[in-house]
Formats: structure tokens, C-alpha cells, sequence
């Protein structure tokens, strides 16, 4: 990260996450009412189809099978054979109908998170590691599948079956479902206690498998493997990946086991309520008490197994939804960081642009604890002009650069584009005025042409062709086994540094924008290759207003006007042959330059 460059800083790995409010998460699902409405329909059609089958068994026990009244029977049950398949049919409809409420739900949410993130600043990501954005994206939200796909409609239908028995139940005996209902509080208490441990582990294992993204993403990246290589450290880098994996290993077991004796005791207790009621019936018999059919016995008994797994399955859910909380918290994190730069209300499109840009009275500080990085700069660089902006490191050259594409917004004075504040224009405007070629160049793990065609997509062939050409790269590209369909390799490892930067300026001549910044595009290349990338930017200077962010000053000299930046302020200006005659700063610069030039030649 350059000197100049923001410190954002993000929230404490370990900071208390805010509660996620369960009406921001049934919010989700708004859009999708009308297929959750349906849902519902076949739940209530499922449990009223479910209580049915237990008062056919009655009838069938009490009647059709001691009258010997086989028609009856036969009726009854094909009516319990028709209640299978009919519950199988709606249970198909409503996993069919859930699932693809909650797969549209997480595409929400993957693609509300993504585009968030494209509107963060860069500080946000000179700061935050990959892995970790990675695993919000794929380890929070897809955890969250079995939550939004079923966990809404198991909890519809868990409820309506277990209202639904409970009346069922009420009519074949309330007495016996006073005894079997007697457990159910202790039931609901037990399981919120164990969903709020599991949410606890939960959020500390998903932190967890952010780190281990973020190792991985970083240390099997191609520079990753040559550096841990030459630096003899992959033992070492396997075994801190061992530790990582290794507290893994415990959240993982400690959230499996987590209350699991707890519900266990609740589904023994559960198994063992229709030896209770068995029991409780015949010593009411014996005792004189009221008298029970065997069919209504058989019937509540075949309910309450029916209440008892919806209970169970209710009791479940709910600590799913409570472990749950802590992926929504931690998405909802993303969701909530504050944009700093966007469009205003009523922006301004501009459809000729001549290129003109004004930095007037410009201040900015990328936080309000560290001093300014530039302070009262202003430089005016005529549409099709050259500036060159020169400085020791540190001095704010590159931020001055960011400014002009809105990368940061200035926090005192403006940045014009043809007259017009930045901040007054579309993002549209802006993309198409400035394109920005840096030394630190990067290609897709895709085709060169594809690398190509990202700056504008419905590119021809022959305008592909064209701006390699115009970038020096063509003749290679054309050596090559697939041309224009070779991959370039991840991060572009199949080409050297200087063809990477071939390859970026013609990805910029192919957008042709009238604006152009090169922030030290040469400075990482030796002598002979940035002759050839030289050339290359020469080309794609031409007829351009150009702001080259410059470390060798060998590559500015032919500008139309040179700045010395120091310390964030505006220390000297003029031409090359002037700033020379001044002996001052750029002078120095240039002496230290040529008794660099033949250390760096040999």
C-alpha cells in the first residue's frame, strides 16, 4: 500500500454485532408474498388432511371391523390410503414453492451484499482481507440456505399441525390431552436456551472460516506460492493453516453437540408419552374412571405422535432461527457500512466531454485523526495537456490522482471536469471521461481478448486488434499458440510485467477516454521495457488530456507542465527546461535521477 493511501479501519473482529431485527429479515421475503400465500393454502390443506387419517383408525376399530361392516371398512381405508398421497402431493408442491422463495431470497442477498461492496470506498478494501469478504458471501449467506428455503415453511406447517392436533385431540379427550400437553412449556424453554448457545458458536465459527478463507486466498494465490516458496516458509504456512483448521474443528463439534443431550432428553420424554397415556388410561379403567375406546385410545395416541413431531420439528426450528441470527447479523454488517461516494439526486450527464480538469483550492484528509495529504493545490490541465506530477513519496501524488475519478471525494475545494464538479456527475459520465492505468496492473484469470473486451464489451475483433497494436502488443499476442484466446493465468502470471502493461493500456485505448491517468505506470519495469511501455503511452497520450503520476522523471519531460508536490502542497511548477532554471526541488530530482540512471543501466 503506497504512503499516501487511506487506513480505514474495519469493526473488531470480535466487537458485539447489533441484533438483527426479525422484521428486517421477513423484509426479504415481501417480494415473494403471493408465492408464500400458497405455501400456506397447501400447509393448511396438509394439516387438515393429517388429522383426518387418526378418526378413520377410530372408525375403523370401533366400528367397521367389530359390525364386520366390510363396505364401511374398505371406505375408510382407501380415505386413509387418499390422505397419504394427498399429503405427499402437497408436500411436494410446498418444498418445491419454498425452495425457490429461499434460492430467490439468498440471490438477494448475494447480489444486495455485491453491490454494496462495489460502491465501498478503497479504503474498505486496502484494509479488509479478501478471504473475509469472500466468506460473507459464500459461507454466511450460504449457511443461511436450509434457514430460507425451508425453515419458513416448516414453521408454518409445524404450527398449523401442531394447532391442528391439539384440536383434533381436544375433541377424542381433553383429559388425556391435558396429560400430554403438561411437559410442552418446559419443552419451549429448554430449546431457546440451546438456540441462543448455538447462535453464540455460530458466530464465532463463521469468524472462524473467514480466517481460514482469507489464509487460503492469500497463501495459494500464484504470488502467495512464490513467496512462501522462496522464503522457505510453506511448512510453516501449512502448519498455521493446521491451527486454523484445528479451532475449526472444535466450533464445529462444540455447535454440533451444543444442547443436543438437552433435546435429546426432550425426544426420549416424547417417546415415551404414549407408554404414559396407555398406562394412565388403564388405571383409570381399573379405578373406575371413564371409560375409553380402544379406537379412541389407538386414535390419540397416533394424534399425539402426530403433535409431537411437529412439536419437535417446531422446537428445532426455532433454534435454527436463533443460530441463524448470526448469519443475518453478520450480512446485515456489510449492508449497513456507509457509502461514502455516490451520485447526487439530480446528477449531470455530460455527452461530449472535451477534458478539461481544475483542482481548485483542493484539500483532503482521509480521516479526520491524520493530518491533511493535500492542502490548497490548485492546477489547471487544459483539454489535450499534459501535467506531470512529480514528488517524494508521500507527498500526496497519488491521491491527487484518485480525485478525479471520484476514487475519494476531496474534503475542501473541488475537482472540475469541463467546468463541472465531479461530485455533480454521473457515475456513467465519469467512468467514460477517465481511464486510469496504475503500475500495479490486473487481468481476469480469463482470455486476453475477454481481458480486453471488460473495458468495452461489444468490441470487435478488429477494434481489439487495433488497440494492441496501438499498445505494442499485438505481434506477441499474434506469437502465441491461441492468439487472442490465450489465458493470461491468474493476476496475468502467463505474461511479464511489461506485456501486463501493454495489455492494460490497449484495455484503455479500447475505451478511449478523453482523460487519462497513469499513476507510475513504468516505474516497476527495467530500462529496455519501459521504452516499450513508453511508447505504447505515448500512443495513448495523444490527443488526450494526461496526468501522469511520474517516479522516474526521464517519462515526463515532455510534459506541458510539471508540479511539485510536497508534503501535500504545491511546491513548485513549469516546464522542465523552467523547473531547471529554478534549481530548486524538481532540480534535486532530476541530479538524483542521473546518478541513479547508471546504478540502475548496470
Amino acid at each position: 500500500m503506497k504512503p499516501d493511501e487511506p487506513t480505514w479501519t474495519p469493526p473488531p473482529r470480535d466487537a458485539a454485532q447489533p441484533p438483527a431485527e426479525l422484521r428486517r429479515i421477513l423484509r426479504l421475503f415481501r417480494p415473494y408474498r403471493g408465492r408464500l400465500a400458497v405455501v400456506g393454502l397447501l400447509v393448511g390443506a396438509s394439516s387438515l388432511v393429517s388429522v383426518a387419517s387418526p378418526f378413520l383408525l377410530r372408525e375403523i376399530l370401533d366400528t367397521a371391523i367389530p359390525q364386520g361392516r366390510t363396505g364401511l371398512l374398505s371406505l375408510l381405508a382407501l380415505g386413509m390410503i387418499l390422505t397419504a398421497v394427498m399429503n405427499s402431493v402437497f408436500g411436494v408442491l410446498q418444498t418445491l414453492i419454498s425452495t425457490t422463495v429461499g434460492q430467490r431470497v439468498m440471490h438477494d442477498l448475494r447480489t444486495a451484499v455485491y453491490a454494496q461492496l462495489q460502491r465501498m470506498p478503497l479504503a474498505f478494501f486496502t484494509r479488509t482481507r479478501t478471504g473475509e469478504v469472500q466468506s460473507r458471501i459464500a459461507n454466511d449467506i450460504g449457511g443461511m440456505q436450509a434457514t430460507v428455503t425451508s425453515t419458513a415453511t416448516s414453521l408454518v406447517s409445524n404450527l398449523t399441525a401442531v394447532i391442528a392436533t391439539v384440536v383434533a385431540m381436544l375433541a377424542l379427550d381433553w383429559r388425556l390431552t391435558v396429560v400430554s400437553l403438561l411437559l410442552l412449556p418446559v419443552f419451549v424453554w429448554i430449546s431457546r436456551r440451546v438456540g441462543r448457545e448455538r447462535k453464540k458458536i455460530t458466530t464465532q465459527r463463521q469468524k472462524q472460516m473467514a480466517a481460514i478463507a482469507a489464509t487460503v486466498t492469500e497463501s495459494l494465490s500464484v504470488s502467495g506460492i512464490l513467496l512462501g516458496r522462496t522464503m522457505g516458509r510453506s511448512d510453516s504456512l501449512t502448519q498455521g493453516f493446521a491451527e486454523e483448521s484445528e479451532r475449526l474443528v472444535d466450533l464445529e463439534v462444540r455447535s454440533s453437540m451444543a444442547g443436543r443431550w438437552r433435546m435429546s432428553t426432550i425426544g426420549i420424554v416424547m417417546a415415551a408419552m404414549p407408554a404414559v397415556i396407555y398406562w394412565a388410561a388403564g388405571i383409570a379403567l381399573q379405578s373406575g374412571g371413564p371409560d375409553v375406546s380402544i379406537g379412541t385410545l389407538v386414535a390419540f395416541v397416533s394424534l399425539q405422535q402426530g403433535l409431537f413431531r411437529p412439536a419437535v420439528s417446531l422446537l428445532s426450528t426455532g433454534v435454527q432461527m436463533q443460530t441463524s441470527l448470526a448469519l443475518f447479523q453478520r450480512i446485515f454488517e456489510y449492508l449497513d457500512l456507509t457509502v461514502d461516494i455516490s451520485e447526487p439526486e439530480n446528477p449531470v450527464r455530460l455527452e461530449k466531454i472535451r477534458g478539461e480538469v481544475r483542482f481548485e483550492n483542493v484539500d483532503f484528509s482521509y480521516d479526520e485523526t491524520s493530518g491533511p495529504t493535500l492542502s490548497g493545490v490548485d492546477i489547471t490541465v487544459p483539454a489535450g495537456a499534459g501535467l506531470a506530477v512529480v514528488g517524494p513519496t508521500g507527498s500526496g501524488k497519488s491521491t491527487l490522482s484518485y480525485l478525479v475519478p471520484r476514487l475519494y471525494d476531496v474534503t475542501g475545494g473541488r475537482v472540475t471536469l469541463d467546468g463541472i464538479d465531479v461530485r455533480e456527475l454521473d457515475f456513467d459520465t465519469l467512468a467514460r471521461a477517465v481511464g486510469v492505468v496504475s503500475q500495479e496492473t490486473y487481468l481476469f484469470h480469463a482470455s486476453v481478448a475477454e481481458n480486453l473486451r471488460f473495458a468495452k464489451p461489444d468490441a470487435t475483433d478488429e477494434e481489439i486488434e487495433a488497440a494492441a497494436r496501438a499498445a505494442q502488443i499485438h505481434d506477441h499476442i499474434a506469437s502465441l499458440p491461441d492468439g487472442y484466446d490465450t489465458l493470461v493465468g491468474e493476476r496475468g502470471y502467463r505474461f511479464s510485467g511489461g506485456e501486463k502493461q501493454r495489455l492494460a493500456i490497449a484495455r484503455t485505448i479500447l475505451r478511449d477516454p478523453p482523460v487519462l491517468i497513469l499513476d507510475e505506470a513504468t516505474s516497476a519495469l527495467d530500462t529496455r521495457t519501459e521504452f516499450a511501455v513508453q511508447e505504447a503511452i505515448d500512443s495513448l497520450s495523444a490527443g488526450r488530456t494526461t496526468i501522469t503520476i511520474a517516479h522516474r522523471l526521464s517519462t515526463v519531460r515532455d510534459a506541458d507542465q510539471i508540479v511539485v508536490l510536497d508534503g501535500g502542497r504545491t511546491a513548485e511548477r513549469g516546464t522542465h527546461e523552467e523547473l531547471l532554471q529554478q534549481d530548486g526541488r524538481y532540480a534535486a530530482l532530476v541530479r538524483r535521477d542521473t546518478e541513479l540512471a547508471p546504478v540502475v543501466a548496470g
